[in-house]
């Protein structure tokens, strides 16, 4: 059985979804490719722990903080996925890979294509950071959230934008 909450963010409205074992398995975007359906989602329960948890954090990221997210994640996906994702998590903060890099880094040289997929079905974005991945000379292409939400969240980590009080500058 899932929950969810939502929660204001500089980047709109983010749909938080937990899993049976009260782990965060879902950060949604509105308007984001691949977002499930929202009666997927389950019912809607501000209280649990792990809500309370990625609200602070998400704040002290946002408030420039912290760099780094250690809530409890429940991800599913195939074991490829996961891989790409815990490979995500190592991107230091203001820092871009591309999906070559993330795909020599995995073993897998050849799976640039496959990695990119991956990386698009990752359903805790800005905490299993894939706003971080470019394409191979440095250009800004696909993210789930829009390109123009993966610009800004780039340029915040680089300190060319603020997050503050839910407003970007």
């Amino acid at each position: 059985m899932r929950h969810h909450t939502v929660t204001d963010s500089p980047y709109g409205p983010l749909t938080l979804v937990a899993d049976a074992d009260g782990a965060l398995c879902g950060l949604y975007m509105t308007d984001q490719r691949h977002r499930p359906a929202d009666d997927t989602f389950g019912a809607r329960d501000d209280s649990l722990r792990v809500f309370g948890e990625t609200q602070e954090q998400l704040a002290a990221y946002f408030a420039g903080e912290i760099r780094r997210f250690t809530v409890p994640l429940g991800l599913h996906g195939t074991p490829f996925q996961r891989r790409v994702w815990d490979q995500l998590t190592e991107i230091p903060y203001g820092e871009t890979r591309s999906y070559g890099q993330l795909a020599l880094a995995l073993g897998t040289p050849g799976a640039s294509r496959a990695v990119g997929l991956a990386n698009g079905r990752n359903p805790v974005g800005i905490i299993v950071p894939c706003h971080r991945v470019v394409g191979s000379d440095g250009s800004l292409t696909g993210y789930g959230g829009g390109l123009d939400r993966k610009r800004r969240l780039l340029a915040f980590e680089r300190g060319s934008e603020r997050a503050e009080e839910g407003v970007l500058f």
